[in-house]
């Protein structure tokens, strides 16, 4: 593949676009490298997946977001992922329309804690030093093809910083839209939570309109430090012709700790990996995941944590629907290092499947190089199990009824984990959606 067909933007135009953004010397430098990684670089090689058969050449072009006057402009279904508790707003939302950030708010409680949530275009102007020190940091930008582009194209996104000792009682929130499918699509979240610091941090992917094949290349870096906790949940529910592709993955040192809830409800082809590196003695990951896909979708979703520290602990659980004749690849990767005595690390995968054109894989993977650890792992893949819906169908309930409750029982372990009722009301409204219920 030749790079004019790979590559969205040429060297001149990307120099010329930083420099217009006001973006420091090494984010350009950076950019302009990136670009030029992204023309020799190899596509990522996904188990079972040919992503090079996907969409991989529609990523738009950068354009200026116009600052939102209010919310109500937003879409209807925007406006919903946006409510707080109780009437109005979240004191605490950042949202990006297609290309920039569109709408910011962060209260003066958490300003006078020396809370930073705010773009990450508008920290490299005003916090350059914390982001220059952390930025692609955990995510490198010549890993594949896909992390090279990204560190080129990405705009927007979100930078939120939590100093040490502070614990955010209150989740903080963005809502990323596209509604523009000529416009770039590719936010960059960076989360670094200072020792012994706490937050919960919820977003929400959202396309509309649906006019036009888009790439949506994402990466979420998230540095949490010692005895840190935090907590990172996040919906995709983008169209058909959106391809999602996003790399999500935190550093965790001593006694810190990453929870991960995410739900994959994607209509269009999807590839996402979300990593937990235990670097610390300590640090322990807890990750739940879902994906339901439809129609003819194509899914490859890799939940991995990799263990450094002694004493570390790392909890898997995805569960995957697949219906009509869509398919999904689900790896769950426990790694232990030469030295991490005492790791202890857990998964399961568990693939349901509600109609026989569907397929899911379930590949429970443990990689071990030490001895005195403990690690186990289960796997399943299968239908919905008639004796169950024999079961509560000699209680009353339809047949429908009774799939649908086996369904939703299926998928609780990760849905009732969500930290907003808000959120986790709009996730079963989408299970639902999906599912045809």
């Amino acid at each position: 593949m030749s790079t004019q067909t790979v590559l969205p933007i040429d060297h001149a135009g990307l120099v010329e676009l930083s420099k217009a953004r006001r973006e420091p010397e090494w984010m350009t430098a950076l950019r302009a490298e990136g670009l030029q990684l992204a023309g020799s670089l190899e596509l990522p090689k996904l188990e079972k997946t040919r992503i090079d058969r996907w969409n991989l050449q529609s990523f738009g072009q950068y354009k200026t977001a116009e600052a939102l006057s209010s919310l109500e402009q937003l879409p209807e279904a925007a406006k919903l992922l946006v409510t707080g508790e109780g009437e109005g707003h979240p004191s605490n939302l950042l949202v990006q329309r297609n290309s920039g950030v569109v709408y910011h708010s962060i209260s003066e409680e958490l300003s006078k804690q020396g809370v930073i949530f705010t773009s990450l275009e508008d920290a490299l102007i005003h916090h350059e030093d914390l982001v220059r020190q952390h930025f692609l940091n955990v995510v490198s930008k010549d890993e594949n093809r896909l992390t090279a582009l990204h560190s080129a194209i990405w705009s927007g996104g979100v930078f939120l910083y939590v100093p040490k000792n502070v614990e955010v009682a209150v989740p903080v929130q963005a809502l990323f839209l596209s509604d523009d499918a000529d416009a770039s699509f590719s936010p960059h979240v960076l989360i670094v939570a200072e020792q012994h610091s706490k937050v919960t941090y919820v977003d929400n992917y959202l396309s509309e309109g649906g006019a036009g094949e888009l790439i949506q290349n994402g990466v979420v870096e998230v540095v949490v430090k010692a005895g840190a906790k935090v907590t990172f949940a996040s919906v995709h529910n983008l169209g058909s012709s959106v391809t999602d592709l996003t790399y999500r993955r935190a550093l965790v040192e001593n006694d810190g700790g990453i929870e991960w809830i995410i739900g994959e409800m994607n209509y269009g082809n999807a590839m996402s990996e979300t990593t937990s590196i235990l670097k610390g003695n300590g640090s322990t990951s807890d990750a739940k995941v879902i994906c339901i896909g439809t129609n003819d979708q194509k899914l490859n979703v890799t939940t991995r944590a990799v263990h450094f520290g002694k004493s570390s602990d790392s909890q898997m659980i995805t569960r995957a629907v697949m219906r009509d004749e869509a398919t999904a690849i689900i790896n769950g990767i426990t790694k232990i290092e030469k030295g991490a005595t005492k790791a202890n690390g857990e998964q399961t995968e568990k693939v349901l499947m509600l109609s026989p054109k569907s397929r899911g894989d379930a590949n429970p993977i443990l990689l071990i190089d030490e001895d005195d650890v403990t690690a186990g792992h289960a796997a399943s893949v299968g239908q919905v199990n008639p004796e169950q819906v024999y079961y509560l169908m000699s209680r009353g309930i339809s047949r429908e009824e009774a799939q649908r409750l086996i369904i939703y029982g299926f998928l609780a372990p990760v849905v009732s984990e969500i930290p907003l009722e808000a959120i986790q009301s709009q996730l079963g409204l989408l299970v639902e959606r999906k599912l045809g219920q």
